[in-house]
């Protein structure tokens, strides 16, 4: 390997022996031949020291320089026996060596037998400085650290003693900078309590609600266990808040959709209590909608929140034209398991047509429940995961509704990667209606199936039961499935195949569509882009050679 005007080459198969003594070295240009010489015994004790460092303390070095052009210095080095650790001792001593919370150091690259690694020294050894820190063992010391060779037997001793000293905790946390957020609100976002034991990963907590809760340009959170007293350490946080309004615009395409165009202003916050509200709009070809809502932070306010909110949406898909105004609150509650649980309260008034029916109208208090979690390695572009919902919905004629309707619907998605390219996902989608008059069941309650993101191989929402005079109204159940395998032959490309199978129906015994084909996947910036060929199995049903296009998450 060379190294500009020197080169180290070591006898045997030892390249990160080379590769060490390179790093020792540097690059070494614009010398002439005599330079080299008077350069060559420097060169031979950094080489030296270099293999030293890899456990090698009797290597025998030669050199010569060769004047062919450019003049280079060459040194032969033939690294001799390595030495081997006869004895190793790591204790942690003090209040950290009981603390459920110290995590076990990984000392197996030097105990007893290994072969010498300064590197793998120094690592156990900052690990250990650096555990105590993290943790808040903030007067802990090596008190003892030595590494004692003997290069003719061929032997090391290694010795690192901790002394851990008190756990500090967590003292007052105090906010400053240019705010007027109430101290209740902000204090919602911090994950300790006066008196934890500190934890630099629980600062590192604060640091991130403070960032995600929307109302922030600048946080900075700084423990100061310099200034504590009789251990405890004070937390001072440094806040910005960002501008309190912003506009968005986007467009998009899908071929369930066509092109879309998406805006929304949002005043991400009002008053002091961190109150929010915004408008969103969205349009395309088959659906418009304009909504506005209203948000309240609860306790804790990264998780818990409520939201009032007003809508209008306009949908004109396949056979069914509707017009729908909704009004209703939302109340977002995080379990303490994970789940997400969303209780809501809404009045939905809806007009629609189905085919060449005469314009009916629906109104509907609906009570609803849902829970969902989703767990995934990267929010993005996930390598393993699951994503699973629950929805539960209902209504009553006895209270402000023209129908006794109980809606459910669930939807579950995993994802596995193997080897890092293959990667393996399934959807499985249910759903039904109960009520005593299925007539009476507005559009947005009925399901639909087929396309992008449900059977691929049959259009958007064109897999449904038809009417007597053969136009699709919805059915009262709905079960969608897919599997489907992804092959990454390039960074952020990969290509797909995958099988379909769903459909809505009126009846459990009903056949199901089925449809497959091959895609291509781009990873991009903001997530992976997806285009498909599938072929629906199924020409009874409207099933062919369709092209796909979506975007969006896996999970």
């Amino acid at each position: 390997m060379a190294a500009g005007q020197v080169r180290v080459k070591v006898n045997g198969d030892h390249p990160a022996l080379e590769r060490n003594a390179n790093t020792y070295l540097g690059e070494v240009t614009g010398r002439s031949a005599d330079n080299l010489r008077r350069y060559a015994s420097h060169a031979a004790d950094e080489v030296a020291r270099a293999v030293r460092a890899l456990g090698y303390y009797q290597p025998d070095i030669s050199w010569r320089v060769e004047s062919n052009g450019l003049a280079q210095l060459i040194l032969t080095v033939d690294p001799g026996p390595t030495v081997i650790i006869q004895e190793s001792r790591v204790e942690i001593r003090g209040p950290a060596s009981s603390d459920p919370g110290w995590p076990a150091i990984d000392t197996s690259a030097i105990g007893e037998g290994q072969t010498l690694h300064h590197g793998d020294y120094n690592q156990v050894r900052d690990s250990i400085r650096s555990q105590g820190r993290r943790l808040g063992y903030f007067d802990g010391q090596l008190t003892e650290h030595r590494m004692i060779v003997n290069p003719e037997a061929g032997t090391a001793r290694l010795t690192l003693i901790y002394e851990s000293g008190p756990r500090y905790r967590f003292g007052t946390v105090s906010f400053q900078g240019g705010h007027e957020f109430d101290d209740d609100l902000l204090s919602g976002y911090v994950p300790f309590k006066r008196g934890d034991p500190y934890d630099a990963d629980v600062v590192a907590d604060l640091n991130s609600h403070l960032s995600n809760s929307g109302y922030f340009s600048r946080v900075i959170v700084d423990p100061r266990p310099q200034i504590s007293a009789d251990q405890s350490v004070p937390v001072v946080v440094n806040l910005r808040a960002r501008d309190p309004r912003s506009v968005s615009a986007g467009v998009g395409f899908s071929t369930d959709v066509g092109p879309r165009f998406r805006g929304d202003w949002t005043e991400h916050w009002i008053n002091q209590w961190g109150h929010k509200r915004g408008v969103e709009t969205e349009i395309s070809q088959p659906r418009q909608s304009l909504s506005t809502w209203y948000e309240l932070p609860l306790d804790p306010p990264m998780t818990d929140s409520i939201r009032l909110n007003a809508g209008y949406q306009r949908e004109d898909i396949e056979d069914v034209a509707s017009d729908r105004l909704v009004l209703g609150q939302q109340w977002q509650h995080e379990l303490s398991s994970g789940w997400q649980q969303v209780l809501s309260l809404k009045w939905q008034g809806e007009r629609y047509r189905i085919g060449q029916r005469r314009e009916n109208r629906s109104t509907l208090l609906l009570p609803g429940i849902s829970y969902s979690k989703l767990n995934a390695d990267n929010p993005i572009d996930p390598s393993r995961g699951f994503r699973l919902v629950l929805d539960v919905a209902g209504s009553h004629r006895a209270v402000l509704s023209d129908a006794d309707i109980l809606h459910v619907r669930g939807l579950a998605r995993g994802l596995i990667t193997l080897a890092d390219r293959h990667r393996f996902l399934a959807r499985v989608e249910a759903g039904a209606v109960a009520t005593n008059d299925f007539e009476d069941v507005p559009p947005s309650l009925r399901f639909f199936a087929g396309g992008d993101q449900s059977v691929r191989g049959y259009g958007y929402e064109t897999l449904a039961p038809e009417g007597a005079d053969g136009e699709t109204e919805g059915g009262r159940y709905l079960l969608a499935t897919s599997v489907e395998y992804q092959y990454e032959f390039s960074p952020a490309w990969r290509v797909a195949t995958f099988y379909d199978e769903g459909n809505a129906v009126n009846s459990l015994n009903d056949r199901l569509a089925s449809g497959y084909g091959v895609g291509l996947r781009w990873v991009s910036p903001v997530g992976p882009i997806r285009l498909d060929v599938a072929r629906g199995l199924d020409p009874s049903l409207g099933g062919g050679w369709r092209l796909h296009f979506s975007m969006g998450p896996e999970l």
